[in-house]
């Protein structure tokens, strides 16, 4: 199915139109490659860095959408990546004049 109708269908995007343009200026990455095609086929399997507002979000399809169904709908098609694991290195703490603890 090609990418910008997964994007939609997913609710990662509020139109398909707003898709094919998120595709097309490059920011999006399939399986680690750069791709500027909104025509571009995605299949099960298939890992897609997404640009969002506030962070960066890594997900991997685990089933193709057959429509734009409601928001739980649409999770369960996906898995996160970004969040698995994720804990800070090291924190700042005041009184260390800018030393990182851990």
């Amino acid at each position: 199915m090609r990418i910008d109708k997964v994007l939609w269908f997913l609710r990662f995007s509020g139109s398909r139109g707003m898709a094919q343009e998120w595709v097309a200026s490059g920011h999006i990455r399939l399986n680690g490659r750069r791709i500027e095609r909104p025509s571009a086929d995605v299949k099960c399997g298939d890992v897609l860095v997404l640009p969002l507002p506030t962070r960066v979000r890594v997900i991997q399809l685990l089933s193709i959408p057959e429509r734009r169904g409601p928001a739980i709908e649409a999770q369960g098609c996906y898995r996160v990546l970004d969040d698995l694991g994720e804990t800070p290195l090291a924190r700042l703490q005041r009184d260390t004049e800018g030393r990182n603890s851990l």
